[in-house]
């Protein structure tokens, strides 16, 4: 059985203190609780754990509960911040990472609680002030948002 060895960029089991560290966000709109690896200016695989305890599951919808697209999408996007944050050193540095732009976002399966949703996200251009991701949020093998997004980088 071969080994897989982690590129020296890789960052693993980066918990919710560190997310924290890292984003502004607090509950209830933390939307990653951990993150599984990460490869610095190229990707992110983080984790947001769905709970039935969520507030927006409260009115949507009622008997059939599901998380909205929107916040997937968010989630996808704290995902890139943490990626950003980590890639451009800006850690401590009172810079933030503002969304700009959605584009091309497709839902293809409901998001129940319950679940792990996977929130993969890559980088597609990445400069100075301004950077580009695609990003992908999953349960199991199974897609339930696609998305490419722009962000940039500020004081805060």
């Amino acid at each position: 059985m071969i080994e897989e060895v982690a590129p020296e960029s890789a960052v693993l089991d980066y918990d919710v203190r560190k997310v924290m560290a890292a984003l502004p966000h607090r509950y209830p709109m933390l939307l990653v609780d951990r993150v599984v690896s990460l490869t610095k200016d190229e990707r992110i695989h983080a984790v947001k754990a769905v709970s039935m305890n969520e507030q927006f599951f409260q009115g949507h919808f009622p008997g059939r509960p599901i998380m909205p697209g929107v916040l997937q999408i968010e989630a996808l996007a704290q995902a890139a911040g943490v990626l950003a944050v980590e890639s451009l050193g800006l850690a401590g540095s009172g810079k933030l990472v503002y969304f700009m732009a959605i584009e091309q976002a497709k839902f293809r399966n409901p998001v129940e609680p319950g679940v792990l949703l996977d929130l993969h996200v890559e980088f597609t251009q990445k400069r100075a002030r301004v950077c580009k991701f695609a990003g992908r949020a999953m349960i199991g093998d199974k897609v339930t948002c696609e998305v490419s997004f722009t962000a940039m980088i500020a004081d805060a």
